[in-house]
């Protein structure tokens, strides 16, 4: 009875700030995909706004977007010696993760949006083995940061993830281009064979684990989860308050404990935990850093 009285209690502020969230995530999703009638044309947007990155993950290709990817700039500058272009992608996202962590994946990336879209198809939902999330920092390491000055040509590297794995990639920009020009059609092969197989399992698994691709194969994600705890915005459990009734636990789609990690990588942000809390004590918000510790694990 005591649980679902907490329940019932959290529903109505829970759908709100759940709405809220959600028209945060569509106006992200508008501003990095402005042209979206270049979906019928399949030309790409080359103003100046193409210069600069969003902190999302947002295929450069898309026709719709206005924004570079940061992942497939950071790519292409990993290998290049135009230091000045360098340290402009690497202090962007440093400045995105220092202020945001990855509430940058629970209100500002594109393809969090669909993910969060494709989770509400009724299908039982499964928890994936802790070691998994680890995939994405190989990910991050291999691809993104080694195989782009691996295999460098010219003054720029080569864009590995991009190339071999990314799924939003295939799916924003790899289709479209395939639908609104058929001449490539033809020189189509097993590397764009294994990329559509990629987006499939990815668009799969996405109705059975909760933001799949989030928890295991996101390098970006990677990068503003190391970053979660120092960023600016961030989770702040009051343990005064707290009852421990786990109630955060269980509504977590990440997999966190709040109470016990309230800054841990896998956090987005999203605010959920803070809804169902009985006693509100768990807050989303900007401020400084500050490492508390919860007083029934004191010594």
């Amino acid at each position: 009875m005591k649980n679902s009285n907490i329940h019932a209690n959290a529903a109505p502020k829970k759908k709100i700030r759940g709405l809220k969230r959600k028209l945060i995530q569509i106006a992200a999703f508008g501003f990095t995909n402005s042209h979206i009638p270049n979906f019928m044309s399949g030309r790409l947007y080359t103003g100046k706004w193409k210069e600069f990155c969003v902190p999302g993950l947002n295929c450069y290709s898309c026709p719709a977007a206005t924004f570079a990817c940061p992942i497939g700039a950071l790519q292409a500058v990993t290998g290049s010696r135009k230091f000045p272009i360098s340290f402009y992608v690497f202090g962007l996202l440093l400045a995105f993760g220092v202020i945001f962590g990855r509430a940058v994946c629970g209100f500002l990336c594109p393809f969090g949006l669909l993910q969060e879209l494709l989770a509400k198809v009724p299908f039982p939902k499964k928890k994936l083995p802790a070691f998994m999330r680890y995939i994405k920092y190989l990910i991050l390491i291999v691809f993104v940061l080694i195989l782009p000055i691996v295999l460098t040509v010219g003054p720029a590297g080569v864009p590995a993830f991009c190339k071999y794995i990314c799924p939003v990639g295939t799916l924003e920009g790899g289709l479209p281009a395939l639908l609104t020009q058929p001449s490539i059609r033809s020189m189509l092969g097993p590397l764009f064979s294994w990329k559509i197989g990629i987006l499939v399992a990815v668009i799969f698994l996405c109705m059975f684990v909760h933001r799949f691709f989030c928890k295991v194969l996101c390098p970006l994600g990677a990068i503003y989860g190391l970053l979660n705890k120092v960023s600016i915005v961030r989770l702040r459990v009051d343990h005064g308050k707290c009852i421990h009734c786990r109630a955060c636990e269980r509504t977590c789609k990440m997999d966190v404990y709040p109470v016990m990690h309230p800054d841990s990588a896998e956090c987005i942000r999203c605010g959920e935990c803070a809804q169902i809390c009985p006693k509100g004590a768990i807050t989303v918000g900007a401020g400084p850093v500050r490492f508390e510790k919860d007083p029934t694990q004191a010594s």
